[in-house]
């Protein structure tokens, strides 16, 4: 740069922003010659960077602070941590699947891993309405339990009982032997008379995921309370390896050796007929159950059940069903609910699996009290399949799927979310239900069910699905008949008088048939129809109707029940449809 007399001198950078600021402070607190000339020199310097020097005092604490805060951060960080590895190793180390546990290795920041914790309760809580989650607190209950009656210098949750007992709850049925001592084999392990170490045996009617009838087998071969999950009924035996002591009966008889026992040598089953193992106790099927009791219990249905509780209205791919319920007394505060549920097979996708064409679906059900109780949880698979040649005949059929649930009486809401597994299609229904209460000593009766077929059991014990007392059941959903099929009728009667002279019940009853409020048919009930039962408890209704002479429509059927000695009647309803049978 250049002044008017032709003289270059250097060109110096203009102040910064901060030394400009500054040299404005000092301007406005400049009092006097003295801090005139401050101020002078502070200009001087500005361009040269000399202001710099001012602002360093400000500069360094607040790095020092930064760096104070960082190290403070990463310490909590690192405590935090801490917590979650134990959430991970102690606290769900027996119920997280391993999908859930790499999937929260890889979570980065703390945030993430309390939001993870979060759902992972709620995917597993049986009751998201309350604010209480059963299911964590029952699981934080039995590690408490595990930790302590199951410690033996190691924690309890850390042991076989406490990892069992975690995760599937408390055993049906235990058979202790805390001392061990002499044992009499029953004649599945092969009979005869042994001395063994302490041993349990936890027994499961049924777990998820395992299987029923399911037998545990804890010893504790080292005397020093630590059960060990046996892998063979042979480790409890301590004269297991003695010469000559503890024999089972074909070793006694000669006709083995302690080599050839399944322990050793699995195939010499076969051999010996007197060694009548079972067959969950053959070496293959004990390794399979531990392979089976090693994964944690799954969240079965989750999605299903998700939108189960968001209330959801599927609107596309929608597979359809059709339900009913109907309610049969077992006392006057319990009554048996019959979930009856109906799919058209024509709309279930099939595909081939090991030469059969099969469909399956899961359904998931929840009945909720409307005065917030916990609800009761149901799930349930259900599969059709056929081969080839029937394939186009079983297309045309349906399927139908029953659930009985003893409820209390009062007013639910049933939640069943169905979904098809091969096509994905789901079907979601919310339905209010009112459980009937039956006042003692009053005439009343059950649920009038029109069934598709009746079949008296001739004796077998049987239960489960469409079973009711001696006879199985199975309703109409829609109540849709073919001319020419039986139209199934079935009533309870509760509470009818008694006649003191036969001390039988004095009840006349009789079907009348309408359409379009016209009578078609009316008959009594003789009580010579083979599947009708009086006692003194009840009446149970069980017959059919023929329609071969009734032509197609809509009709109702109306059960005129008049109590002789009580003087009373009542007549429940029902109404179905007839169609004309299409020929294939």
């Amino acid at each position: 740069m250049k002044d008017r007399i032709g003289i270059t001198r250097p060109s110096l950078p203009l102040p910064s922003w901060r030394a400009r600021r500054a040299i404005a402070r000092l301007l406005r607190t400049a009092r006097g010659p003295v801090s005139l000339g401050l101020v002078a020199l502070a200009l001087m310097l500005a361009p040269m960077g000399g202001l710099l020097s001012y602002s360093a005092p400000e500069t360094k604490p607040r790095q020092e602070k930064k760096k104070d805060d960082k190290e403070r951060q990463k310490k909590r960080k690192t405590e935090l941590s801490e917590v979650y590895k134990k959430w991970l190793e102690e606290d769900v180390r027996w119920i997280i699947t391993e999908e859930e546990r790499a999937a929260f290795l890889k979570l980065e920041t703390d945030e993430e891993r309390e939001q993870f914790i979060e759902q992972f309760w709620l995917r597993r809580d049986p009751n998201p309405d309350t604010e209480e989650n059963e299911y964590r607190e029952e699981h934080y209950r039995r590690i408490a339990y595990a930790n302590e009656h199951f410690s033996s210098g190691i924690p309890g949750w850390k042991t076989d009982r406490g990892r069992i007992y975690i995760m599937f709850g408390p055993p049906d049925s235990i058979e202790s032997h805390p001392a061990g001592g002499t044992y009499d084999r029953p004649i599945w392990e092969g009979g005869g008379t042994t001395s063994t170490y302490p041993f349990e045996v936890w027994f499961y009617r049924y777990i998820e995921g395992v299987g029923s009838g399911i037998e545990i087998e804890f010893v504790d071969p080292t005397m020093t309370g630590e059960y060990r999950i046996a892998r063979s009924p042979d480790e409890k035996d301590a004269l297991l390896f003695v010469p000559g002591a503890g024999l089972t009966l074909a070793e006694q008889l000669g006709l083995a050796s302690k080599a050839d026992r399944p322990f050793f040598s699995p195939g010499n089953r076969e051999r010996y007929p007197l060694m009548h193992q079972r067959v969950q106790d053959q070496p293959f099927e004990r390794l399979q159950l531990l392979a089976n009791l090693q994964r944690p219990p799954r969240v079965k249905f989750n999605d299903l059940a998700t939108l189960a509780d968001a209330k959801l209205e599927v609107e596309f791919d929608v597979l359809p069903f059709q339900m009913r319920v109907d309610f049969v007394r077992i006392t006057d505060s319990s009554i048996l609910t019959l979930i009856t549920v109906l799919m058209e097979n024509q709309d279930l996708s099939f595909k081939n699996n090991g030469g059969y064409n099969e469909a399956t679906v899961n359904i998931h059900g929840r009945i909720r009290p409307v005065t917030g109780r916990r609800p009761q949880i149901f799930e349930d698979v259900v599969t059709q399949r056929y081969t080839d040649d029937v394939f186009d005949q079983g297309v045309k059929q349906k399927s139908i799927y029953q659930r009985q649930v003893t409820l209390p009486p009062g007013h639910y809401v049933i939640d069943l979310v169905i979904r098809d597994v091969n096509s994905g299609r789901t079907g979601v229904v919310h339905h209010g239900i009112q459980v009937p209460k039956y006042a003692e000593g009053q005439l009343s009766t059950s649920s009038l069910i029109l069934a598709e077929r009746i079949e008296p059991l001739h004796g077998r014990v049987a239960a489960g699905p469409f079973v009711l007392g001696n006879l199985k059941v199975r309703p109409n959903v829609n109540a849709i008949f073919r001319r020419g099929d039986p139209v199934g009728i079935y009533l309870q009667i509760y509470n009818p008088g008694i006649d003191q002279t036969t001390l039988r019940p004095a009840v006349d009853v009789e079907y009348v048939l309408l359409r379009d409020g016209r009578e078609v048919m009316r008959f009594k009930e003789d009580g010579q129809n083979g599947l009708t039962r009086f006692t003194t408890q009840q009446i149970v209704l069980a017959r059919t109707l023929a329609t071969e002479t009734l032509p197609a429509g809509t009709y109702t059927l109306k059960v005129c029940i008049t109590d002789q000695v009580a003087q009373r009647t009542i007549e429940p309803v029902a109404t179905f449809t007839i169609t004309e049978r299409r020929e294939n």
